[in-house]
């Protein structure tokens, strides 16, 4: 089966842009418009809507994520493109955020509107401009991007009042991880910027949510919820000079890391648990419990059989040992590597934050 590639916000803003100029300079609307990517050659965007507002021509693209939908699929961009004096001037309107805070490709005060997407915007009114002597206000709008917003990183990014405007390919690739690793380091270079010195580094919002439980003091701006990524997390930390992290992990996640496993998900590392049956027995838990432990079904089940044992904390030590083994090595750095270990209702059963 083929996945269905889509496009980005950026793509979608530069064909609502370039075809509410087209409408405005022509006078005839545009059912789609072709338009450069940031990394590719070119891309037909069909146009939802376009219409005269204002002085000038309001034009709509609905976001298309392919077969990756997050939360902008379907999403309505929109372009009111002005007649003004030379050049093509962009803003941000109604449901695009706005920086608050250093860290981003953006600067305090703009748009949060990235720097490739800007670019597109701009080539793409500059080929409906097509030497006109004349210049173009661009303000770009998102349908309900306020609260789409809320949805994203973008609130602990300091982004405030809508969605960003982002792509640095201009296409949507499906199931690429793209997207949430550049969440990974925009969070991590927002923490450096704000002085955080020790970023939270978690599997999920339910993580997260334990450890800021644990750790009250902890602002929701130092934590960044890596989910699977365990290496990719731990090299761009090891690359922005962070002397330390901490992990809020679940046991399952733990036991991955412990392994070594560069990227945690069910569908791409297994929990060998024969493995981990071994280390129950350095430990020294009784041989009958262990032979469990190697055919058990989930890590869950695991957690039930050993979490009432007296070996049960050497066993987390061995395991948040390992795994902190590995996380620094992922670093390239010598870092100090601290965990949270939770149960599934939020109690902590292992806690070496003090090592970080």
């Amino acid at each position: 089966m083929t996945l269905r590639h889509g496009f980005t916000t950026g793509t979608a803003a530069a064909a609502a842009a370039k075809a509410a100029a087209l409408h405005l300079l022509t006078g005839q609307a545009q059912a789609v418009v072709d338009v450069p990517l940031p990394m590719g050659p070119r891309m037909a965007i069909a146009i939802a809507e376009s219409r005269a507002e204002d002085g000038g021509v309001l034009a709509a693209v609905v976001k298309d994520g392919g077969d990756d939908p997050d939360v902008t699929h379907g999403a309505v961009i929109r372009a009111l493109v002005r007649p003004a004096a030379e050049g093509v001037a962009l803003r941000g309107g109604p449901g695009v955020g706005v920086v608050t805070r250093p860290g981003l490709p953006v600067a305090v005060g703009e748009a949060a509107i990235n720097p490739a997407p800007r670019e597109q915007i701009r080539l793409a009114v500059g080929e409906a401009l097509h030497g006109a002597a004349t210049g173009l206000d661009v303000e770009i709008r998102v349908d309900r991007g306020e609260e789409i917003a809320r949805k994203t990183f973008n609130p602990r990014l300091g982004i405030v009042g809508g969605i960003s405007i982002l792509g640095t390919r201009g296409t949507v690739k499906p199931f690429s991880h793209a997207a949430w690793q550049a969440t990974i380091r925009q969070c991590l270079d927002v923490m450096l910027a704000g002085g955080i010195r020790r970023p939270c580094l978690t599997t999920g919002g339910r993580s997260e949510r334990f450890l800021r439980q644990a750790r009250p003091e902890t602002p929701e701006t130092a934590c960044v919820q890596a989910a699977d990524f365990f290496f990719y997390s731990m090299r761009e930390a090891g690359r922005r000079g962070f002397a330390s992290v901490l992990w809020g992990v679940f046991f399952g996640k733990l036991v991955k890391q412990a392994q070594g496993h560069r990227y945690t998900h069910a569908r791409s590392s297994g929990l060998d648990l024969s493995v981990l049956a071994g280390w129950c027995g350095d430990c020294g838990i009784a041989p009958a419990v262990c032979a469990d432990v190697a055919t058990a079904n989930t890590a869950m089940q695991v957690l039930e059989m050993i979490a009432p044992l007296p070996q049960a904390p050497a066993l987390f030590a061995l395991l948040t040992d390992r795994a902190s083994g590995f996380a620094r090595g992922f670093s390239g750095r010598d870092m100090r590597v601290g965990y949270l270990l939770f149960d599934f209702n939020g109690n902590v059963l292992f806690d070496t934050s003090e090592a970080a």
